[in-house]
């Protein structure tokens, strides 16, 4: 009996220079579980999941509205997910991948996987904000969080493709990417989808993604997307995201309806406000809302600082901005210190929210 498609290592895969078939790689997956960095340990672990004879894996969501959950997909459909990315960035065999994402996450799992089965050439680094640091290696293919995007702003040329997940490619990093020449694209996807489902170059208007191949979209009774996608076997995935269709293949991304802001009867979409603030707050920064007796809910503006000036800086410059109609003006300006994000970096409005500012503004 033939061996599944999922389970070959593709003779010419290397990580961090050294050639690995499946025996080896389960050594490698023994040694990174009990010698390596935590990094590493999630790495092995997964490898171990991999390498073993189910048809089928066990992921975790990433917990960023909700609490994180085990799902069970098939290995065929992963391996799918990573030609089908191969096909649409013209990633071919021998060329060099740079793996900078916690393999605890779908993002981390698929670049080892696509460097598996596409016979990519991949180095192994830890997933921290700045993974381009003192590298001067060259790489054909990367994957990155808008963080280390950002953070490794003036080592991007040394990467041929790079794809930004995990978080929104804000304007001014977009703005970055653009001075700098990089050939980046922000993409859209989450566990359920395997990975990115559809993607964005930055030349692009902000919100309109292109979807890969085989990937059909449609809109369910709530405005929010529905994909089927028969080689990742999806059928009919509803999810949270409000979008417009602009054509079969291109959709404009609103926001996530779980965010959306009553506030006095007005709806309000975050995400939308907040890509029109990024032209005028250089903190990190999201919108979002407090109960409120009159307007039910009241519309705020949360920033990450640990300097109160920065907030009285905020409060003119909201004032005087003409970018917002009324309706979109913060009621207040909440300062945090930190703001609670998962494991992979992902922000988390809520627990942000209940957790304590060190200062407030009232608008």
């Amino acid at each position: 009996m033939n061996a599944p498609h999922y389970s070959k290592i593709h003779n010419r895969f290397l990580l961090n220079g050294f050639h690995y078939d499946q025996e080896a790689l389960k050594s490698a997956a023994y040694s990174f579980v009990k010698e390596g960095n935590r990094f590493e340990q999630y790495m092995g672990d997964f490898l171990f999941d991999w390498l073993n004879p189910s048809d089928t894996i066990f992921l975790e969501t990433s917990g960023t509205t909700s609490h994180p959950k085990r799902m069970e997909f098939s290995k065929q459909a992963l391996v799918n997910s990573a030609i089908t990315t191969g096909d649409h960035f013209k990633i071919t065999v021998g060329d060099r991948s740079l793996h900078c994402l916690p393999a605890r996450y779908i993002a981390g799992k698929m670049m080892l996987i696509r460097s598996m089965v596409l016979g990519l050439s991949m180095d192994l680094v830890s997933p921290n904000s700045n993974p381009m640091e003192d590298n001067k290696k060259k790489y054909d293919f990367a994957a990155m969080t808008p963080m280390q995007a950002f953070n490794s702003m003036s080592k991007l040329q040394q990467i041929r493709t790079l794809i930004i997940g995990g978080g929104v490619v804000s304007e001014p990093l977009q703005k970055k990417l653009l001075e700098n020449h990089i050939n980046a694209f922000e993409t859209y996807g989450m566990t359920e989808t395997l990975s990115h489902i559809a993607i964005r170059k930055m030349t692009d208007p902000r919100g309109e993604f292109k979807t890969l191949s085989n990937i059909k979209i449609k809109q369910d009774e709530r405005g929010c997307l529905v994909v089927d996608a028969p080689l990742l076997f999806i059928h009919n995935l509803v999810t949270n995201d409000v979008i417009e269709i602009i054509n079969p293949t291109h959709f404009r991304l609103i926001g996530r309806i779980d965010n959306v802001i009553n506030s006095g009867g007005v709806k309000i979409h975050p995400e939308t406000l907040e890509r029109k603030l990024d032209h005028i707050i250089k903190l990190p920064f999201f919108v979002g809302s407090l109960p409120d007796p009159v307007l039910g809910e009241k519309l705020i503006l949360a920033v990450e600082s640990k300097d109160p000036k920065d907030l009285d800086d905020l409060v003119s410059k909201i004032q005087s901005s003409d970018l917002l109609e009324a309706v979109e003006k913060p009621k207040s300006i909440l300062m945090f210190e930190n703001f609670q994000n998962t494991f992979s970096g992902k922000l988390i409005r809520k627990d942000t929210l209940n957790s304590q500012p060190i200062k407030v503004s009232d608008l």
